[in-house]
């Protein structure tokens, strides 16, 4: 990690006011980035690198259930932070919600501003990204990672000297494979610019008019790790690498493994829990159980001889003996009955009581 003093005393905003629909059931109850990642809320592991690279007053831009964050995290001291809070009455779309987060701020006009998307995990040097924006005289500098193939995504071509010329749709032949990776610098006037109290999209409106206004864009590519965790499939890796030490955080609770035990959870000797799972507090693991690249909840029962493999099992929820899982998110408190095999993306909301049977559910469910 590079020197964090370079950036003292850095200010950012945090984007944390989407309803994570992607990850129902999961996010019913609780905003997306406050779910348990790796022992920890997800925001968390942002929270603790930001600090570690000189990060000290952050804002939080909320929305959905915003009065859970202040619960989560109080005044941020925890992790040598100053944070603010500011709540969206209506949606504004990314570049109304930094605006509006904007007001919080108390650094010059001319100060560089980190913006975070809430819903990312990431290795990459934020130093060497702000002293890129710093040192180029950048209006906007933009975290560009490198994928296998960019024909999913919009994808951002820059010069020979990084500069970013265009910001390209979805197309079956990208003429480059770096991708915007959601985390910025702006110049604090920048953002000030931003028309405050409307929907404003900063990826369609905001970037796209500071290039054609020939302001200076610039790209810090790199192919360090990265993972938007907004899918149950990848929440479920982005916790897992956390635990296996793939990604490093200051905020794992513990050292890397193969698993990730949180106090009062109790693991039969005969049990087998590999992949970097976590088996959350007051959780019961019986005799036999293979747990494998799972997230298991506080005060979750898995019974003798059951079988879960990159899944989610909510929090009191309980699984039967003979169960097999694969894939599956299992809201909380639910109650899955003996010999079930439930694969393919299977989601079972909060409560559902699933009698013996042996049913599958499709991707869709």
């Amino acid at each position: 990690m590079t020197d964090s003093s370079l950036l003292a005393p850095l200010q950012a905003i945090l984007l944390v006011g989407g309803q994570g629909t992607r990850l129902r059931p999961l996010t019913l109850f609780t905003p997306k980035p406050l779910l348990p990642t790796a022992g920890v809320p997800f925001l968390a592991h942002q929270l603790a690198r930001a600090s570690a690279f000189g990060v000290r007053r952050i804002v939080f831009a909320t929305s959905y259930k915003a009065s859970m964050f202040a619960d989560a995290f109080g005044d941020g001291s925890a992790f040598g932070l100053e944070i603010e809070y500011v709540t969206e009455d209506t949606p504004l779309g990314t570049g109304g919600a930094i605006r509006n987060a904007a007001r919080a701020l108390t650094c010059p006009p001319d100060a560089p501003v980190l913006v975070l998307n809430g819903d990312i995990l990431s290795g990459h040097d934020i130093t060497a990204q702000v002293n890129m924006h710093l040192s180029g005289d950048a209006a906007l500098t933009l975290h560009l990672t490198e994928v296998e193939d960019a024909s999913a995504f919009g994808c951002v071509p820059t010069d020979e000297d990084g500069r970013v010329l265009a910001f390209l749709e979805k197309t079956p032949n990208p003429v480059t494979n770096r991708i915007n990776a959601g985390c910025y610098v702006f110049r604090r006037s920048v953002l000030d610019s931003i028309p405050p109290d409307k929907v404003v999209s900063v990826e369609r409106e905001t970037f796209p008019t500071l290039i054609d206004s020939g302001d200076r864009v610039l790209g810090f590519a790199d192919s360090t790790y990265w993972l938007d965790v907004g899918t149950p499939a990848a929440y479920v890796q982005g916790s897992c690498d956390l635990v296996r030490g793939i990604l490093a955080s200051p905020a794992l609770p513990g050292s890397p493994g193969e698993s990730l035990l949180l106090p009062g959870a109790t693991v039969s000797p005969e049990a087998k829990v590999t992949g970097g799972s976590v088996i959350g507090s007051g959780a019961t693991i019986g005799a036999g159980a293979l747990i494998r690249a799972s997230i298991i909840a506080d005060e979750a029962t898995i019974a003798p001889g059951v079988t879960i493999m990159n899944s989610v099992i909510g929090p009191r929820a309980s699984i039967a003996q003979g169960t097999i899982l694969r894939d599956t998110v299992i809201g909380a408190t639910a109650i899955i009955g003996p010999n079930n095999e439930l694969t393919s993306g299977a989601r079972i909301w909060p409560g559902v009581v699933l009698p013996e049977a042996a049913i599958r559910f499709s991707s869709d469910a």
